[in-house]
Formats: structure tokens, C-alpha cells, sequence
């Protein structure tokens, strides 16, 4: 069986097979500030005040407009506060950061788990082997009052990646190099595994931005078997045994597919699709009004660590705005405690509080008519941070040099 095959079987409460309907026990339903006041409107419209499924396993994050940006978002976070009182399930208010990563820093998430919520990016958390899924406003209604869910068991698509990443080329250049292969249809409603030499090395960090950058293939969910960091990271913060889920050496995939990339080079998403992909050096010189580095995606410690080193010593160019924007408020710890806040500060970068920031409209640093941004996000659909904007999706270390050089800027160039 395949990873996602095991995990609903387990959820099940039986062997399950591709495209088989199941009712799958749910271990963890969240909502956020964004999706989650519609969630409570249908459930009192359905339910009533009826008590949720399980109080321990119904959480909501605040991530997508913190602090609240006029007063209906204000409105929004406050009938979640009540709903959240009055259920007597956890608030992750404003102070805490990007939902899915706040979920695994807290004890939330662990191998074998079935986890929805109202982001279309739950599917990151296959980094730590659970099984995430960003859902509707119904379905996530029908979860925290049933515990349970209807799905699909997907068929399973694995990606072998082979070969030694040279230096500043990372798993974002990976991954967009596998979504030009792929496309933003290739993995439509499928499972993917990452297997691989190069995916054995990836920190946890590396992973989630793997993980996180299905969704921009169509896939369900993506999963990386847990290494020992991953498993220690998850002990120290959960409760519960931490078993990883291994796929069976006969395990059976729709397709395989493989990757070498030991002589790839960095890598950028163009505008208005991920799967645009180009080698960073076609689109050299390419002017840009603005970088913004952080997201689900690549707002980890590690993320901000080699933005800081591009850019130590250096200052951005003059016109160029540099926004920085750790995941979490742990992540932003470690950015003070360790010395980058100052690095990033006196580069000329603006650093906002904890969140998704620019991944969608709403934020400050929102684009004009005709403006650039390079982005560490996952996705550059037209009009989705700005309309008549242009925005292109790199690494870390190719967005800071970028900001350093006012272009499109390879990283091994600065």
C-alpha cells in the first residue's frame, strides 16, 4: 500500500483501494480567520448550538489579516473568538503566525493523522507524514459536528529526485522544476510521494516547501516519510507516540517519475502560472519594484537564514521595497534571538509581524498597475496581489539578491 492508502485505511477502520468512497475519522478539523466565520454561520444554521464532535480536535488559526485590516475582517475574528468561548476549543489569535505551521509547533500534527482545514495548503503537512486537506466551508461544517468525512481514496504518484544540490540552489528550485515538468494539472486529485537522495538530505524546512507546492500541481497531498529531525522536532511537542508511516516495498503507483538534479540551477516561476519555469539567468535584468520573502511556503527559519546571508553587508536598491515576513512568532524568535531581524533591518528591509502576508490581496505591500514582485510564495496567478500586477516566484536566495540588485538577479552572481 501506498502512504495515503495506509493512512485511510487506518481512518477507515478498513483496507481501503484507489478511487474508493470512504468515511474517514477526522484527528484534527481547523478553521481560520479566512473561510472560518462562514463555517460557524452554516454550522448554527444546521446545528445550532449543538457541541462540536470533539473539543480537543476543532482549532482556529488566525493567519490571513492580522491585525484585522478594517472592521469586517475585525467583525470576522470576533465571531470566531465567541464560537471559539463558546465551544471551549483552541484560538490561535493574531500573535501566532501562519495556521498549518502553528498547528505542528504546537502538537497538532503527527504521522498517520487525517487533518482538514479551510487553507488550500493543509497538504504541507505531509512533511510530517499526515495526511492534510484544504476543504470548503460545508465539509468542514459536516467535520466538526461529525468527526468524520467522505473522500476519495486518490491514486498515488511518485517523484524520485536524485543528485546533489549545488550551492544556492535549493528545494524551491526543485519543486518549480518539477512543477514545469509536471504543470499546474499534473497531479490532478492524486497523491504524491517524494522519494529520492535529494529529498533524504532536505531539512524539515526544505520538505514543507515541497509539500506545500502540490496544491499548485492539483494534488490532494504530498508526502515525504519523516526523517529523524522531523520525528524529533514532533516528539518534543506532542503527546502522543510518534510512529512514521512507510510505504510497502510493493506498493503500487499509477506512474513514477524521476528527477536529476545535480547540475540544475536556480529556478524562477514567471508570470501568471507556477509552472512557468525558467532558469533564473533567462530572466536576468528583468527590473522589479518589490521582493517579499516569507509564506507558508518559505517563511521558516532556515528560509530567512539564507535570505540573510545574501543579503549581510548589503543594502537593497535604491526604489526597491524588501518585505520580510517569518511564518510564525517562533520563527521570529529565532530571527531575534540569532541576530537576522538587525542583518534585515539595516539592508533596508521591512519585516511584518507573523502571517501568510503577500500570498493574496489584502495585505500591506499590495501591488500597483504595471509593478513586479518577486516572491518566495507558491502561487503568481494573474490579479491575485494586485490588478495589472506582474509577480515571479523564486527562492529565498534569488529573491534577496534580486532586492540587492533591483532585478531579477541569480543568487551565485551576489
Amino acid at each position: 500500500m501506498t502512504i495515503i492508502e495506509k493512512i485511510f485505511s487506518c481512518a477507515a477502520g478498513k483496507k481501503v483501494r484507489p478511487d474508493e468512497y470512504i468515511w474517514a475519522n477526522l484527528n484534527l478539523v481547523a478553521m481560520r480567520d479566512f473561510g472560518g466565520p462562514n463555517v460557524v454561520q452554516e454550522y448554527k444554521e444546521n446545528f445550532g448550538e449543538a457541541p462540536i464532535f470533539d473539543k480537543e480536535k476543532v482549532v482556529i488559526t488566525f493567519d490571513l489579516h492580522i491585525p484585522p485590516r478594517d472592521e469586517k475582517v475585525a467583525r470576522n475574528q470576533q465571531i470566531l473568538r465567541e464560537f471559539a468561548k463558546t465551544q471551549g476549543i483552541r484560538l490561535f489569535d493574531v500573535n501566532t503566525g501562519v495556521g498549518q505551521h502553528v498547528l505542528f509547533e504546537n502538537g497538532y500534527v503527527k504521522p498517520g493523522d487525517v487533518i482538514i482545514g479551510t487553507d488550500s495548503h493543509m497538504n504541507l503537512l505531509g512533511a510530517f507524514g499526515a495526511a492534510g486537506f484544504g476543504m470548503g466551508t460545508t465539509d468542514i461544517t459536516a467535520g466538526i459536528y461529525k468527526g468524520k468525512l467522505w473522500f476519495r481514496v486518490p491514486r498515488t504518484i511518485k517523484i524520485v529526485v536524485n543528485g546533489i544540490l549545488k550551492e544556492f540552489v535549493t528545494a524551491k528550485d526543485v519543486i518549480l522544476h518539477i512543477l514545469k515538468n509536471l504543470s499546474t494539472s499534473g497531479a490532478l486529485n492524486r497523491a504524491i510521494e517524494f522519494s529520492g537522495e535529494t529529498i533524504k538530505m532536505m531539512t524539515m524546512a526544505e520538505r514543507i516547501t515541497m509539500t506545500s507546492m502540490v496544491t499548485e500541481m492539483s494534488g490532494d497531498i504530498g508526502f515525504i516519510v519523516p526523517d529523524e529531525e522531523v520525528i524529533e522536532f514532533l516528539r518534543a511537542r506532542a503527546d502522543e507516540k510518534i510512529t512514521p508511516i512507510y510505504v510497502d516495498k510493493t506498493a503500487v503507483y499509477e506512474k513514477v517519475i524521476k528527477f536529476d538534479v545535480s547540475n540544475l540551477q536556480p529556478q524562477i516561476a514567471c508570470p501568471h502560472s507556477p509552472d512557468n519555469v525558467k532558469n533564473v539567468k533567462e530572466m536576468a535584468g528583468t527590473k522589479i519594484d518589490q521582493v517579499f520573502i516569507g509564506s507558508c511556503t518559505n517563511g521558516r527559519f532556515e528560509d530567512l537564514k539564507i535570505a540573510a546571508e545574501v543579503l549581510n553587508g548589503k543594502r537593497i536598491k535604491d526604489g526597491v521595497r524588501l518585505i520580510i515576513v517569518p511564518a510564525t512568532m517562533e520563527v521570529a524568535g529565532q530571527v531575534a534571538k540569532t541576530g537576522l531581524y538587525e542583518t534585515f533591518i539595516k539592508s533596508g528591509a521591512v519585516v511584518i509581524n507573523p502571517g501568510c502576508a503577500l500570498c493574496t490581496t489584502g495585505h500591506p505591500g499590495i501591488l500597483a498597475p504595471g509593478e513586479v514582485m518577486v516572491s518566495t510564495s507558491n502561487r503568481n496567478f494573474i490579479g491575485k496581489l494586485g490588478k495589472g500586477a506582474f509577480v515571479y516566484l523564486t527562492s529565498p536566495a534569488t529573491a534577496a539578491a534580486t532586492a540587492i540588485m533591483g532585478a531579477i538577479t541569480d543568487p551565485r552572481e551576489v
